[in-house]
């Protein structure tokens, strides 16, 4: 069954002509996985939008719904810590704006409601195929950590559990994981875990060209990680 519904969303995506996966494909994708994920809804007015606050509950995040915008931070499509409808409002109205502004012709299908998550430490995992090796599995600490410092650790996959370990202790921001000048220590087993589902992942899918979970947000030690944001990007196999 997993095989079957992972291999229609990919053929689908192709046979649309469309490289980045809709938000909705990266969703059921990951969940395929059993990679943890907020809850996500789909509103195409300021009224729906509120709506679906509401019942996820305040703070909440807006993220512009659009296949043709993959950085969505870059043209003013996100906006964190919405704490009121009446500030929903008016952020709803500036999203639109400020992507219709930088991204005149991007075909926008709504903007995305989720809860604001919060973490300990935040994290990158990634996928990048490489026309040599074949997908390759990046780890690294988010933030300035991997924006600045390129803070990373890369391995070809398939990854075991050693492995992860590994690249979790080959990164400089290693000791902010496990409880640096009282900081709490984050649930390092689940990041593992995670780790181990996006290499899987991309083995199981040779059309994925690249990927990205980030952030990560890593909770105390036993509560577990959710991925807040992702990005999948896909092209045809070349056939042997």
């Amino acid at each position: 069954m997993r095989e079957e519904r992972r291999t229609k969303i990919i053929e689908q995506a192709l046979a649309s002509g469309r490289s980045l996966l809709t938000p909705q494909e990266c969703v059921e994708l990951l969940s395929l996985y059993g990679i943890p994920l907020p809850p996500s809804l789909l509103a195409k007015t300021s009224s729906e939008a509120t709506e679906m606050a509401a019942k996820l509950g305040f703070p909440v995040v807006l993220k512009i719904a659009s296949d043709d915008i993959v950085h969505k931070s870059d043209v003013g499509g996100v906006r964190v810590g919405i704490n009121s409808k009446e500030e929903l409002e008016m952020v709803y109205a500036e999203i639109m704006a400020s992507v219709k502004k930088n991204c005149p012709g991007a075909r926008i299908e709504g903007v995305l409601v989720q809860p604001m998550i919060k973490g300990v430490q935040e994290v990158i995992v990634g996928i990048k195929r490489d026309p040599s090796f074949g997908p390759v599995v990046l780890l690294g600490l988010g933030g300035v950590w991997v924006e600045l410092l390129r803070d990373v650790s890369l391995r070809i996959c398939p990854v075991a559990r050693d492995d992860v370990l590994e690249m979790l202790k080959e990164l400089k921001g290693y000791p902010l994981l496990n409880g640096y000048r009282g900081s709490k220590p984050v649930d390092l087993e689940a990041l593992i875990d995670l780790t181990l589902k996006v290499s899987q992942l991309a083995l199981d899918l040779p059309a994925l060209s690249e990927m990205d979970l980030n952030p990560v947000m890593l909770q105390e030690q036993g509560k577990g990680c959710i991925a807040v944001d992702y990005r999948m990007i896909i092209t045809k196999p070349e056939v042997d």
